[in-house]
């Protein structure tokens, strides 16, 4: 009954932050784009008078899609057209099962020791279920696209399909390198052999051995999330809202949440794969240990809430980084973005996963 209620009390936490995260990143895409275009942005929406640098906007949003009528295309499949956006939406909750964010909470002493690891599932092929999974809501795009009976989110289903099915494969490629070197593609373990340091006080992180494919990945990652440069499936100025264009009320909030969602989802990957994931350099089970000073003892569960706290700074920095690439690079047109994932980001990974394979068996 515990281990229940741990489960059960883990998801909730993790629900709850992708929902709050996904719900405060529209604010922070808001406020961000015009901080750089030099405008107020949103700051409208008040309670008592109070606006709150406009933060009660993603309430009112939320409203807004709960309330407003939800409209289906006279001529749209009945049945695939309300699947569509669950499709899209919940493959991006269920890829976070797998990451670690942060290490593990001890309570009571031996026998009856308490020990909570910071994750839901720890799978030996963690990475694998997370493509599995995100694979999933390219159904999401393409059915919603091809069900809504309109060209041009037919259209934009058919870029998205073809995006993300090509992109993946880069992705996948850049990822075995890290595989290569930890030699698991369970992240858990992954995650605990960043921990490492190399000659003493290089800190043994995937972005130190594989900076080649952090970039891949990132630039990947990106054209997965349909985010600019890389958002041809919906590109305004072409398909006026793409795969999505028929969608209305709830169903439009849940491909528009599932956007943000994914961002989170894939500065979380970067974040476990890249940049040490929970892991703070220098510091152990024991405490912090700065190379030539003393140790600093600490407990084992303040040890674990400041490792939360690394990976929620972490993983929000590759938000953050996601989040000015949309407002800094104009969008590719179709056949530029189709050459960068066949013709440069493939042979590249390729390359590094070469390079990578021969590197690991010379020095082993």
């Amino acid at each position: 009954m515990l281990d229940l209620l741990i489960v059960l009390g883990k998801i909730a936490i993790l629900v709850g932050c992708l929902l709050g995260g996904a719900a405060f990143l529209t604010w922070v895409e808001r406020k961000q784009s015009a901080a750089m275009q030099d405008r107020i942005g949103p700051n409208r929406a008040d309670i008592f008078g109070f606006t709150l640098w406009g933060l009660f906007h993603p309430i009112a949003d939320g409203i807004k899609m709960l309330v407003k009528e939800d409209l289906r295309p006279r001529f749209a499949d009945p049945y695939i057209f309300p699947i569509a956006p669950l499709l899209a939406f919940f493959p991006a909750m269920v890829a976070f099962a797998v990451i670690p964010w942060g290490g593990t909470l001890k309570f009571g002493a031996e026998p009856d020791l308490l020990l909570i690891p910071l994750q839901l599932a720890d799978l030996n092929v963690g990475i694998l279920f997370i493509f599995a999974v995100a694979s999933i809501s390219v159904y999401g795009v393409i059915l919603g696209g091809w069900s809504s009976a309109n060209k041009w989110s037919l259209l934009g289903g058919m870029r998205g399909a073809s995006q993300m099915l090509s992109y993946e494969v880069s992705m996948g490629l850049s990822a075995m390198g890290i595989f290569m070197i930890y030699e698991t593609m369970s992240l858990a373990k992954i995650a605990q052999a960043q921990g490492d340091l190399f000659f003493g006080f290089i800190p043994a992180w995937g972005i130190v051995l594989q900076p080649a494919a952090f970039v891949l990945f990132m630039v990947a990652a990106i054209a997965e999330t349909k985010r600019v440069p890389f958002d041809l499936p919906e590109s305004e100025s072409e398909l006026i809202a793409g795969y999505f264009l028929e969608y209305s009320g709830m169903k439009f909030g849940l491909f528009f949440m599932g956007e943000f969602i994914e961002i989170i989802v894939a500065g979380s990957i970067i974040t476990t794969l890249f940049l040490g994931s929970y892991q703070i350099p220098y510091l152990g089970p024991e405490g912090l240990q700065i190379p030539g000073l003393e140790l600093w003892a600490m407990g084992p569960n303040f040890i674990a809430i400041l490792q939360c706290m690394a990976f929620l700074v972490k993983t929000a920095a590759m938000v953050f980084l996601l989040q000015s690439i949309r407002w800094t690079l104009p969008r590719f047109r179709y056949d530029q973005l189709m050459k960068l994932g066949w013709k440069v980001l493939f042979p590249l990974a390729i390359a590094n996963l070469l390079v990578t394979a021969i590197l690991c068996l010379l020095l082993t």
